[in-house]
């Protein structure tokens, strides 16, 4: 089952879009291979209003974040998650407006999982693109982590987390693309701010340690008991179909790990090798990222019994074989 991924055409950097009923979206311009046209903050309410994930430390977003609020009383700071595209505006907004930041919690550390870490090194024209960002006063291209946010209200599944005149957001913890990711269900519309656990553009990348396959897929299933009548990602169009653009997600993801389990069988015991074989004509600058989505599989099948391994853990470095 191919995913019916939805396109956005035209981000319209810099402007508040009303793009439903007490919603607004300011497309960051951060564009790069995680984050599609950039980071899309959502502003809930009118007159008290909620900000979902204000961003990246791009100069340009923070001061078309500046004039969309003008005129309003921001009661609540929300964060899907605290990756650098996601949380870094937060700090600003809090200062700026006194409303307090709520997520589920700091991103994990201390997790027992080992990963390779060594970044990618960036061909010319990725190098041109960040040098080009920078001179700009916009956010490298890249994802990385915000391990300085740290929510001054922590809210558990299903707890309201902020509520206006007319909308109501609640919390719905979705670990998987990280063990803190939140998405938010605004009451009245049925709709849910899926940060990067659902993208309308590609899928997300699950990236141990703190990435967990199994908890992913398990909160795919949790986004579709809920039936939304919209999903609204940090990044990308809308979805307004979800259940079966959810299904060809977990449709998607069974079928990769039935590849990867098939691979292993076959005799291939190395991570990259695996990544060659089955992303066949994705861009060579993804299979790095492509790699840990594998290994995130690995690591359940290895749960699941199916898999061994040798070494001391699991990891992208490590040989693998059928159990």
């Amino acid at each position: 089952m191919s995913i019916p991924f939805v396109t956005l055409d035209d981000p319209r950097y810099g402007e508040a879009v009303q793009v439903a009923p007490l919603v607004r979206r300011v497309i960051a311009k951060n564009p790069s291979k995680f984050t599609y046209h950039g980071t899309g903050t959502y502003i809930v309410g009118d007159g008290d209003v909620a900000v979902i994930d204000p961003g990246p430390m791009v100069d340009s977003h923070r001061d078309a974040l500046v004039t969309a609020l003008e005129g309003q009383r921001v009661s609540a700071i929300l964060v899907t998650h605290c990756h650098s595209d996601h949380s870094p505006l937060a700090a600003w907004l809090r200062e700026r407006s006194g409303a307090p930041t709520i997520a589920f919690g700091p991103h994990a550390v201390g997790t027992d999982w080992v990963e390779d870490d060594t970044p990618d090194e960036p061909d010319d024209e990725e190098r041109a693109a960040a040098e080009a960002a920078e001179a700009a006063g916009e956010a490298k291209v890249e994802e990385s982590l915000d391990l300085a946010f740290d929510p001054d209200v922590r809210v558990a599944d299903g707890e309201v987390a902020a509520f206006g005149d007319g909308w109501t957001m609640r919390a719905i913890h979705t670990p998987g693309h990280t063990s803190n990711h939140l998405c938010f269900w605004l009451d009245e519309q049925r709709a849910l701010f899926t940060g990067d656990h659902i993208m309308g553009w590609s899928t997300s990348v699950i990236t141990p340690p703190d990435g967990n396959m199994r908890d992913y897929l398990a909160s795919l299933q949790r986004v579709n008991d809920l039936a939304p009548a919209v999903l609204w990602p940090t990044h990308g169009a809308p979805v307004t179909d979800g259940k079966p653009f959810v299904d060809a997600f977990l449709r998607h993801r069974l079928d990769r790990e039935a590849g990867v389990l098939a691979a292993v069988r076959a005799g291939t015991t190395m991570i990259p090798e695996m990544v060659k074989s089955l992303y066949v004509g994705v861009d060579k600058k993804l299979h790095k990222a492509a790699g840990r989505s594998v290994l995130a599989h690995l690591i359940k099948l290895v749960d699941d019994g199916l898999v061994d391994f040798d070494g001391a853990q699991p990891g992208v470095t490590t040989p693998y074989r059928p159990a």
